[in-house]
């Protein structure tokens, strides 16, 4: 079940939202865990056992840990629990890559080899994998604690708004919200104008660009203007749709009483690609960071070590988006970057230089190249055509295919990923809150006349009237446009 859906928007949605506020608040976590089961079940039945094992397997390796924190025991613990975590993310998700890249050595394949099966990769594994670990190292660390009920612990797990694909939750940061957490009109209405946000993203913009993408990449040799058309399209489908499902994420919490850490924020108006990872997938990025990088020392035992420190950070992050060296190419480029600014200074200086952000965004876009590939060889027939080696426009049949419908969305989805700053100001005062959740000042200045305070009051009022009307009005037109296409999942639900 995806969120834009019908099946979600209209019967599964409707029906856990009456379930869940008919029932007590202190028992609200069992219509989260039963809703989050059923949600998950509905792709397949037989991999949400995988998910309860995963569950029940973190809750009791972190006791342990808890019972013996500080001793060897406990680190013994703690390593059979990450252990446990990792097996379960490799084998799912790495073993096919690790037979095939086995059998390619020895120039065949995997049946070749004997082996005629294929493992599935279970949807969202490696979001909830990575917030069981996280709970065991913050419970190792005394940043959470092991002494929650079991179902508060489950249902963080399987919450169903962030269980396919994120934003990566950390249980320490929702332990006090799952024994008490605020429910009010008002942020219900908030969460659902960010649900509706999130999903004109997907609907409007991301799904509408996705023809001009697959066009492209399903292309053998495109040409210069195909090559170019196609990558950033990709760039902007990509950042809408996860960026949508963030926003659908974070708006389904604010209807629970829940409050998610912010996933993106703005990552194509920075000027370096340091900067770029503080606005790109903020939960796996300050994952990473703080669970990974300061784990091999971080920036601590010298320069060499960081920058070795920051490619191997930014490899294992390729890693984790799927097993394919692609993923690996993508990670070492990141990596490569980000210690290159290191060495050079650059990410402390980018700022001060109008070239930065063309740079920063052609970078990155010829790293989605690369990510958004099967394989190698198909990155490389791209990145030929964009350097005009295949030709100005070499298949008018395949420059013919990219609708115009498509062409002029891509260009509106750049309009709205440039001015999206200024946009999200304007649909957070309305909200009379920030983009960080700090809540912004109405007060006006205290030598207004009574008359000025009333009009300038009444004047915001309005324009939050007006942001909340165009905000149901876009949402309306995304569920028209829903009910008119095709099953289109969210990108990110491979990874």
């Amino acid at each position: 079940m995806v969120f834009s859906s019908e099946s979600f928007l209209f019967l599964f949605l409707p029906v856990f939202m009456a379930v869940y506020y008919a029932t007590p608040q202190r028992w609200r976590s069992y219509p989260i865990l039963l809703g989050s089961y059923v949600f998950y079940a509905w792709w397949r039945i037989d991999f949400l056992g995988l998910l309860v094992l995963t569950t029940l397997f973190a809750y009791l390796m972190g006791q342990r840990v808890a019972a013996h924190r500080g001793s060897r025991q406990g680190r013994i613990y703690l390593t059979i629990g990450i252990g446990g975590c990792l097996l379960v993310l490799g084998v799912f998700k790495y073993l096919n890559f690790f037979v095939d890249s086995f059998a390619a050595l020895w120039g065949t394949d995997a049946a070749g080899l004997g082996v005629h099966w294929r493992l599935i990769l279970p949807i969202g594994i490696s979001f909830y994998v990575f917030q069981a670990m996280s709970y065991l190292i913050d419970v190792h660390r005394g940043d959470a604690r092991a002494n929650a009920r079991l179902i508060d612990f489950a249902a963080f797990i399987a919450l169903f708004p962030q269980l396919i694909a994120g934003p990566i939750l950390r249980y320490k940061d929702l332990e006090h919200q799952f024994e008490h957490r605020r429910h009010s009109a008002e942020l219900f209405c908030d969460g659902m104008a960010r649900f509706l946000v999130g999903l004109a993203k997907k609907v409007i913009l991301a799904d509408a660009i996705a023809p001009l993408v697959d066009l492209t990449f399903g292309a053998s040799d495109p040409g210069f203007v195909v090559a170019w058309v196609g990558a950033l399209a990709y760039m902007l489908q990509l950042y809408f749709d996860f960026s949508g499902y963030s926003d659908m994420a974070i708006g389904l919490g604010k209807m629970m009483g829940f409050r998610f850490g912010e996933n993106f924020r703005f990552p194509y108006v920075s000027r370096s690609i340091t900067e770029f990872w503080r606005r790109w997938h903020i939960s796996l990025s300050s994952w990473l960071r703080d669970y990974l990088y300061v784990s091999l020392g971080g920036n601590r035992k010298g320069a060499a070590r960081t920058y070795v420190n920051l490619l191997i950070v930014m490899l294992l992050g390729g890693l984790w988006h799927g097993a394919n060296w692609t993923f690996v190419i993508w990670g070492l480029w990141h990596g490569g970057l980000l210690a290159l600014e290191r060495v050079t200074g650059w990410h402390q200086r980018a700022a001060s230089y109008w070239l930065a952000l063309p740079l920063t965004l052609m970078l990155v876009l010829l790293g989605w190249v690369m990510f958004r590939a099967e394989a190698v060889s198909d990155s490389l027939a791209i990145y030929a055509g964009m350097l005009g080696l295949n030709g100005f426009i070499n298949d008018p049949l395949l420059f013919g295919a990219m609708s115009r419908e498509s062409i002029a969305l891509a260009g509106l989805a750049a309009l709205v990923a440039a001015a999206e700053p200024k946009l999200w100001l304007i649909f957070s005062n309305a909200e009379n809150k920030g983009p960080s959740g700090a809540v912004v000042s109405t007060r006006f200045p205290a030598a207004s006349a009574p008359r000025a305070h009333a009009s300038a009051a009444l004047a915001h009022q309005n324009d939050g009237w007006t942001v909340t009307l165009a905000t149901l009005v876009l949402g309306a037109y995304a569920v028209f446009r829903l009910t008119e296409q095709s099953f289109s999942p969210f990108l990110y639900f491979q990874f």
